[in-house]
């Protein structure tokens, strides 16, 4: 491929969006995604609701219409399909970055087909939209690789009768748990913390915690799963000793992080809580690469979503802009 202004890593709304600035702006650009478009929202449970409004989903002025109060995931797949063949958007779905170079004309990015046909493309200028759903949270532990074991729920049907192990105490954890025990499974939670997590969503919370105070849901707080084997899960309690859950299948949602490892030698700026060092525009440390959305916030996660990362693509795509004019800099500031 010819040296091209943009590349874009990542087909989600955010990466998706600042493919429409691009084009929009005339700029040549390929946006890079590994797996399909808008894969992190294709992960979600089958059934999910969006915690907001239509509106504050919509990317390029492209409305997105519903038929009820709160989008689902549904209804995102097929806006955010929709959006990319009206825009004729330029997305190589199953395309991996493995590496990203710094280049004599800005950078040089190592890809990978799905097939395992390898690439390179060359830009001036790289948007990083990454988000962090692509990566769980890895517990560590004997067993977490088995074929009863899931960083990932889909939905409930699979499940009635079956004994299920969530683990976790977050928004992930939290509507699997309801919605399994509505599927007819026996549910059980363990939990590292005392409580329930406060981030969980105000309408799910009180749900849960009834279920769990009226026993159809049990939960084992102060407690963590040390071993995951076929039938069953080892317990670890807060004083040490250890007992045997009965277990048919293992939903470890413990969380997801960033992976920004194909940019691991370019030596990128971070703060304590391993946030990138960003400017205004969502420029890194290393001149004219730049983060947008939640990739960008390994330690604020639960701050960065579409709603507030759609518009990092815009600043990041105007400041390219910019900068490709050859116009004078404007004085930024951090926006960690």
């Amino acid at each position: 491929m010819s040296l091209i202004d943009v590349a874009i890593v990542g087909a989600g709304p955010v990466g998706l969006a600042a493919a429409i600035a691009c084009k929009r702006a005339g700029l040549s650009y390929v946006v890079l995604e590994r797996g399909c478009v808008v894969n992190a929202i294709f992960e979600y449970p089958t059934y999910m609701t969006f915690f907001t409004t239509a509106p504050e989903l919509e990317i390029g002025n492209h409305p997105m219409v519903t038929g009820h109060d709160k989008p689902d995931r549904r209804d995102a797949l097929m806006y955010y399909r929709l959006v990319t063949q009206r825009e004729a958007l330029n997305v190589e779905q199953y395309t991996e970055v493995t590496r990203v170079h710094a280049a004599p004309a800005g950078f040089t990015l190592e890809i990978e087909k799905r097939d395992g046909t390898p690439g390179v493309v060359e830009a001036r200028r790289v948007v990083v939209a990454t988000g962090y759903y692509d990566n769980p949270v890895h517990l560590g532990i004997p067993g977490e690789d088995g074929e009863n074991v899931s960083h990932y729920y889909t939905e409930a049907h699979p499940f009635m009768g079956l004994n299920v192990t969530v683990i976790g105490a977050g928004n992930s954890a939290a509507d699997a748990a309801l919605d399994l025990w509505r599927g007819g499974a026996n549910v059980t939670m363990i939990v590292r913390a005392p409580e329930l997590k406060r981030t969980i969503k105000y309408w799910v919370r009180p749900d849960l915690e009834n279920r769990i105070k009226e026993g159809s849901i049990t939960a084992h707080f102060e407690s963590q799963v040390v071993e995951i084997h076929p039938e069953h899960v080892r317990v670890q309690r807060p004083d040490g000793t250890t007992w045997d859950l009965p277990t048919h299948f293992t939903f470890a949602l413990t969380g997801y992080r960033p992976d920004l490892s194909f940019l691991s030698g370019l030596g990128l700026a971070q703060h304590p809580d391993e946030c990138l060092v960003l400017t205004e525009h969502y420029e890194s440390s290393v001149p004219g690469l730049f983060v947008a959305g939640s990739a960008g916030f390994a330690g604020k996660t639960n701050q960065v979503f579409i709603e507030n990362g759609r518009f990092h693509a815009d600043l990041a795509v105007a400041e390219i802009i910019r900068q490709l004019q050859g116009q004078a800099p404007e004085p930024v500031q951090s926006v960690h």
